[in-house]
């Protein structure tokens, strides 16, 4: 039977470096991960994972709470921190609490009688408003959603520069009754409204906005309604990629010419924003650096349980594309 002993020596390292690269722990370089793993798959090693449990007193599994599957973004998230947590050799339990407090409460509790050696969560508005990191038995980390005063872990886009730099390119482009559909559930639809307002103030324009749940359903029903008001807004924007859509498909129902008779925009890259006629400008968001970060940060989190607390700020590109051509 092949041991962990075997398995540094073939690799020329120490057993302490060979447990770090098994559990899935930073702290080693990538040359001395590249020869254990070589190592390990040259002997056929196989560790024991129940042994290990029992000494550590932790497991091989970290939890992804995402708020809503079905948004584009959370998948993409999603598959980001697997593609990670799969190269340290360790496994993610996935749950969508849907934007519902009391599942994110239940996912919570059965993270901790799972004994998952961290958590990242998307967190409810709700949960976020008194969030501390202590009220819970295990290390997290927070994605896409945290506010100034929250002292936790997190990896975010820079959302109010985002809403301010895709409002203000509609201004320059000659839009100027620019209607803004954000979502009100999370926190992230706020701080994109703030972005959004401070573009149209510094402009001398007069906001236009309205706070709805992030469905397509709904953004449409919402949409639909506006189409039929004369004047037309010269723009109508979307805070996420589900709104965007709701947005795009009542456009399309009311036979409105885009963008010669009202300019689309918003947020998510979504491989469909680039497909339909006009394509679509966006911002795009670097999901696969957010869930990757993020995961990277829990392991920190896991091995330095005392570390100074590290909030990743990324800023999202803006897409320009022909739905928001200048008016003449």
């Amino acid at each position: 039977m092949v041991k962990i002993v075997d398995v540094a020596k073939q690799a020329g390292v120490s057993t302490a470096s060979v447990s770090r690269v098994i559990s899935g722990l930073p702290g080693v370089s990538e040359e001395t991960r590249k020869r254990v793993n070589a190592a390990v798959k040259a002997l056929g090693y196989r560790p024991d994972l129940a042994a290990r449990r029992l000494r550590s007193g932790r497991t091989d599994t970290l939890g992804l709470i995402v708020s809503d599957i079905r948004n584009p973004f959370f998948t993409e998230i999603s598959r980001a921190v697997e593609d990670v947590a799969y190269q340290h050799r360790m496994r993610v339990l996935l749950c969508n609490a849907d934007e519902d407090p009391e599942k994110e409460a239940f996912y919570l509790e059965m993270m901790r009688d799972e004994n998952v050696s961290g958590v990242i969560l998307s967190p409810t508005l709700s949960l976020l408003t008194d969030f501390r990191p202590q009220d819970h038995p295990f290390p997290m980390v927070l994605v896409d959603r945290c506010e100034r005063d929250v002292e936790a872990d997190a990896v975010m886009l820079d959302n109010f520069d985002a809403a301010y730099r895709l409002t203000e390119h509609l201004i320059t482009q000659g839009y100027r009754r620019v209607v803004f559909l954000y979502g009100s559930v999370g926190s992230t639809g706020p701080q994109r409204y703030q972005g959004y307002l401070a573009a149209m103030s510094e402009a001398g324009i007069t906001p236009e906005a309205e706070p709805i749940t992030p469905r397509s359903e709904r953004a449409r029903e919402v949409a639909e309604r506006m189409l039929k008001r004369r004047p037309l807004p010269d723009a109508l924007m979307a805070s996420s990629g589900l709104v965007l859509q709701g947005i795009v498909e009542a456009v399309k129902e009311a036979g409105v010419k885009v963008p010669k008779d009202i300019a689309i925009a918003g947020f998510d890259d979504l491989p469909w924003t680039s497909l339909v006629t006009p394509d679509i400008t966006v911002i795009r968001q670097p999901t696969n650096e957010i869930g990757q970060t993020a995961l990277r940060l829990l392991l920190e989190r896991v091995v330095m349980p005392e570390r100074a607390v590290r909030r990743v700020v990324l800023r999202g590109e803006l897409m320009v594309r022909g739905s928001t051509q200048a008016r003449v």
